[in-house]
């Protein structure tokens, strides 16, 4: 069944649409992350134009994201005071951003921009994550103790320090609300939640305990993709709502199987299997940034004597 989306000008398919929806969501609701960074691409390979991808696919981060925080609340597994000083960075970093989206639609440079950025980022972020994940499977098959999380590095030194009870930390502000400003940029000019980048921060870098990092990532993706979409919206006219609803029907659902699976299922295993997705995702964009277009452009410039 077609259907026609209006601001992208192309017909597709409805259910291959809710089918990716829920993809998403299902990654959403196992690892904590958005989901963008896989959709949006997915978006270009079926004709989808970026600036339309990457406006839209924040509308079903906001519905996946919003489902799967709801899951871990009844978990009691987000800390909203971290969550809170996320946002705020994140609202700010999404302005910037979409700032900067405006700029380059108008000189006609946000294809290129979108997919550089798309194989820069999962490049590096699928390759991190499968070898991680492939060193957490050897160490475990071999039996051997895995390495503690440092919790006091020069990041616990910083000033403006808060408390954040839920998940036992006494640290600066500072460090959370700049990985919020990155998360609010990348939102804006990917078309992703952030959690790809997020999640990995918040443990390693800040040292939260992995139990309220998913929910408390998903809680600050939901704000800030939301100011995101309503910002393209009214600066850009970029977002295509019949494609948003197709999107959010599958995500929402998606969500919801994805934190049962991911309480099921082995973590390294699925991230390995996560990151070649991802790697497979940037090849083809990359391999399409190569490859000689079937259709020539020229430049024809009309000199009125």
């Amino acid at each position: 069944m077609q259907v026609y989306l209006p601001i992208a000008e192309v017909s597709v398919n409805i259910f291959l649409i809710i089918g990716l929806g829920a993809l998403v969501g299902i990654l959403s609701g196992m690892f904590g992350v958005g989901g963008g960074f896989l959709m949006t691409p997915l978006l270009f390979f079926i004709g989808i134009p970026p600036a339309v991808a990457v406006a839209t696919e924040a509308n079903q981060i906001v519905a996946s994201s919003f489902s799967g925080a709801l899951a871990h609340f009844k978990r009691r597994a987000v800390d909203l005071k971290m969550g809170l000083i996320l946002l705020l960075g994140g609202l700010l970093g999404a302005s910037v951003g979409v700032y900067i989206f405006k700029i380059l639609k108008e000189i006609g440079q946000v294809e290129l921009l979108v997919t550089l950025c798309y194989v820069v980022f999962l490049g590096i972020i699928g390759s991190l994550m499968f070898f991680e994940s492939l060193s957490a499977i050897t160490k475990r098959n071999s039996q051997t103790k895995p390495s503690k999380i440092k919790r006091h590095t020069w990041v616990h030194r910083l000033p403006l320090k808060m408390r954040f009870r839920t998940s036992n930390l006494y640290i600066s502000a500072i460090p959370p609300f700049f990985i919020g400003v990155l998360v609010g940029i990348l939102a804006a000019v990917m078309g992703v939640g952030g959690g790809f980048i997020m999640v990995p921060a918040m443990i390693y870098i800040i040292g939260m305990p992995t139990k309220v990092v998913i929910g408390t990532s998903l809680f600050q993706i939901i704000f800030v993709t939301a100011f995101t979409t309503i910002m393209h919206a009214t600066q850009n006219y970029t977002v295509d709502a019949m494609l948003a609803i197709l999107l959010i029907l599958g995500g929402v659902v998606g969500a919801q199987v994805g934190v049962r699976l991911g309480v099921k299922l082995r973590a390294e295993q699925l991230r390995i299997l996560l990151s070649i997705i991802v790697l497979s995702v940037c090849f083809k964009l990359a391999l399409d940034l190569l490859l000689t277009p079937n259709e020539y452009f020229s430049i024809m410039v009309d000199v009125k004597k």
